[in-house]
């Protein structure tokens, strides 16, 4: 499935997408988190009228749908980049220089961790694991994992995805 696919269309279409979605689970008990996650998938994040949507098509109450969404950390309230540079901090990596990566990210776009560029491109995101322990440090954009990282190759990184 593309990832983001109707990143900045409108409300209308974002609907669109949960109403395809939740035609998929119909009569399904417990599809609540796999809707939200497919939606999430095809839209790139959460808002408020598509969680609403999600709730009435689900058939369950908008407030259980705000809850899950905002209780698991898979799920996003807000719009992200194009790109989530995943900055691996579980402890291979941490003690392999994960914070010098973090920063030299940060810097490199202008943000802080966590947020978001202006232009919409890049969101850096801190995480407890990649799973790429003997290649720490590691950041991950897309699917593809970077390994072994000085703080200069992580910023030559990031350039070459702003291309």
């Amino acid at each position: 499935m593309e990832k983001t696919a109707l990143r900045g269309e409108d409300a209308a279409d974002r609907l669109a997408v949960v109403d395809e979605v939740a035609s998929k689970y119909a009569g399904t008990k417990g599809a609540l988190i796999p809707i939200l996650q497919n939606v999430q998938s095809r839209i790139g994040y959460l808002p408020t009228e598509v969680m609403e949507r999600i709730g009435e098509k689900a058939g369950v109450p908008a407030a259980q749908v705000f809850g899950v969404a905002s209780f698991y950390s898979q799920f996003r309230l807000e719009p992200v980049g194009r790109y989530v540079v995943k900055v691996c901090h579980g402890t291979a990596c941490h003690v392999q220089g994960a914070g010098a990566i973090t920063e030299a990210v940060c810097s490199e776009l202008g943000v802080e961790d966590g947020e978001t560029t202006a232009d919409g491109k890049f969101t850096v995101e801190s995480v407890a694991c990649i799973g790429c322990c003997s290649l720490a440090p590691v950041i991950m954009i897309e699917e593809n994992s970077f390994g072994r990282l000085t703080p200069d190759e992580a910023r030559r990184i990031v350039r070459e995805y702003g291309d």
